[in-house]
């Protein structure tokens, strides 16, 4: 079985994406987000700010991206990796709160960063959306007998959500919360992901029981 490798130039561009989210990040918790420039990312990077404005469109996305990377990708393989008897509402719903829950020291001081800033508070919320087509895939991978169509409708469903859990979330934030435990005076944000995806417990168990007939 043969595999797809990445071509150079693809390698080449994902190393600097990774350059830059690596720059934005270190520069706003060095500085605080509002004292960082597109120009500054760009030069800690060692690129151009035309070549930084190829992979991101403000500051706040390349530091929130620093974050959130891969996270889509995260969440189709768990959902692939469940075992098959495992229901495609529970895998799903596993999947997504697992990237939630105890995000590691290293993360904290962002994640207590985001909560601070209004502006990347918007954007992070935003980044939640991303797995929706990675997780279609994983759908209509899991549900072979699927179509294409409901495989997307679930996953942007799912993805909507997300959004709404995390918005609520990072809108509670009123003060600067203490991250022992990802936890917020709402209550905790996998708590409460996990609870905003739960209503879509029916329609994902019924989709996935249609495709095996």
């Amino acid at each position: 079985m043969t595999t797809n490798r990445p071509s150079l130039r693809e390698r080449k561009k994902e190393a600097t994406r990774e350059a830059l989210r690596a720059a934005a990040l270190r520069l706003a918790l060095e500085r605080g987000p509002a004292n960082v420039r597109v120009d500054d990312i760009a030069e800690a990077a060692g690129v151009s700010p035309r070549t930084y404005n190829n992979y991101f469109s403000s500051r706040e996305q390349a530091i929130v991206a620093a974050v959130t990377a891969e996270r889509a990708s995260r969440v189709a393989a768990a959902v692939a990796a469940r075992p098959a008897d495992v229901s495609l509402a529970d895998a799903i719903i596993d999947a997504v709160v697992e990237q939630y829950t105890d995000p590691g020291d290293d993360a904290r001081d962002a994640l207590l960063m985001i909560t601070t800033s209004p502006a990347l508070r918007a954007c992070y919320a935003d980044t939640v959306t991303t797995i929706e087509g990675p997780l279609a895939e994983a759908i209509a991978e899991r549900c072979q007998g699927m179509d294409r169509l409901t495989a997307q409708v679930l996953s942007a469903s799912v993805g909507a959500a997300a959004k709404v859990a995390l918005q609520q979330w990072l809108h509670s934030t009123t003060v600067p919360p203490s991250m022992s435990g990802f936890v917020v005076p709402s209550g905790s944000l996998p708590n409460l992901m996990r609870i905003a995806l739960m209503p879509l417990v029916p329609a994902l168990d019924a989709a996935a029981a249609r495709s095996r007939h």
